[in-house]
């Protein structure tokens, strides 16, 4: 179980992408609290499925490898006002607070590179679909195995994804 104990800077994370369709509101999100509580929720109607929701205590390693990744990536440094605005393909939110900063972003749900070039700030947007594609890509899928979802970057982070295992 984290504490925040040795911890000094408060962090908190919370991602977001989903859409209202055929199939009702399909989304993913997680967060990371300041207490080390990672909470995951997937919903998908497709063939009447169920929401999946997990929460699992990491520990202040992990807490410490999101702190790292969100600083590297320089994500804090950047504004949403010229991103694609959420439309009916959907939303992409992302919050994070590290320290005494806190900031939100909401954009649409970004298909490929393609999308991001064409947008009125591809510098930023580039910072933040990379971000979130790590994230994507290495939680989700081990966390559901059956699952093409994904969420977290970063070999620590497996070990939060072994705690999940346990818990499906």
């Amino acid at each position: 179980m984290a504490g925040n104990s040795g911890e000094q800077d408060e962090f908190y994370l919370r991602y977001y992408v989903g859409h209202k369709g055929k199939f009702g509101h399909e989304f993913l999100e997680f967060e990371f609290r300041p207490d080390g509580k990672l909470r995951y929720a997937n919903n998908s109607n497709y063939k009447n499925d169920t929401m999946i929701r997990k929460e699992v205590f990491v520990t202040p390693a992990v807490l410490r490898e999101c702190r790292r990744i969100i600083a590297e990536s320089e994500i804090m440094k950047e504004d949403d006002n010229n991103w694609p605005e959420p439309d009916r393909v959907g939303r992409q939110e992302l919050e994070i607070v590290t320290g005494n900063e806190h900031i939100s972003f909401t954009t649409s749900k970004i298909g490929s590179l393609v999308d991001v070039q064409s947008s009125k700030d591809p510098e930023g947007l580039r910072i933040f679909y990379y971000l979130v594609q790590e994230k994507k890509k290495n939680g989700a899928k081990k966390i559901n195995g059956h699952q093409s979802l994904s969420v977290f970057k970063s070999y620590i982070l497996c070990s939060w994804i072994s705690n999940f295992k346990h818990l499906l």
